[in-house]
């Protein structure tokens, strides 16, 4: 069997998220968004501070203060892009897939192959940008290919009461009938794909 080039994969839904991004306004950042408690500003913070981290253990580095949110100063929108080129990049070097990354955001000790890590980055920026579009009231679009390996990957994210721990990335999983495959994974992610309603 072929196995996914998540690196490829990933680069996508990092350029999704830029150009969904770099539709917001200043107004636009004090927004709810899907994601629980946090504004459209908070949630940027979140996805670029990411971003560097990801990027940072594609090199070898497992400092944890690289987790710590950022501040994304006088224009955020920038900030943010410049993030996510930032983790383009570093996740564009040879090698990348076979290192070995050390994700603090999982524990001090958790440690992945590159393949994997950049399954989980991948998984966060569909979701992700489809959070920004929805604060945004828009809609962000992806390939066949993208929506089949991120429902793949969305079916391994544990459920059951990991979802309702403190800190856990994903809310427990919303029922949901509906044919849309993004709209399907979002709800197995905790999402609420008619958010806000």
């Amino acid at each position: 069997m072929p196995t996914v080039d998540y690196l490829q994969l990933d680069a996508e839904a990092v350029r999704a998220s830029i150009e969904v991004v770099s539709t917001a306004t200043t107004d636009d950042l004090s927004k709810p968004t899907p994601c629980r408690a946090w504004t459209l500003y908070g949630l940027l913070a979140h996805m670029a501070t990411q971003h560097y981290g990801f990027a940072a253990a594609s090199r070898g580095e497992s400092d944890p203060a690289i987790w710590k949110v950022r501040d994304l100063g006088d224009d955020p929108v920038k900030a943010y892009v410049e993030s996510a080129e930032h983790v383009l990049d570093a996740f564009a070097q040879p090698g990348v897939a076979d290192r070995t990354f050390t994700l603090a955001e999982f524990g001090p000790d958790a440690a992945f192959p590159g393949a994997q890590a950049a399954s989980f980055h991948f998984i966060d920026y569909v979701v992700h940008s489809w959070d920004v579009a929805k604060s945004l009231g828009t809609t962000v679009t992806f390939t066949p290919a993208i929506l089949e390996a991120a429902q793949d990957v969305a079916q391994v994210v544990p459920t059951g009461d990991i979802r309702v721990t403190p800190g856990t990335p994903f809310a427990p999983d919303v029922p949901w009938s509906g044919e849309d495959i993004l709209d399907r994974i979002v709800a197995h992610l905790g999402r609420n794909p008619a958010w806000p309603n």
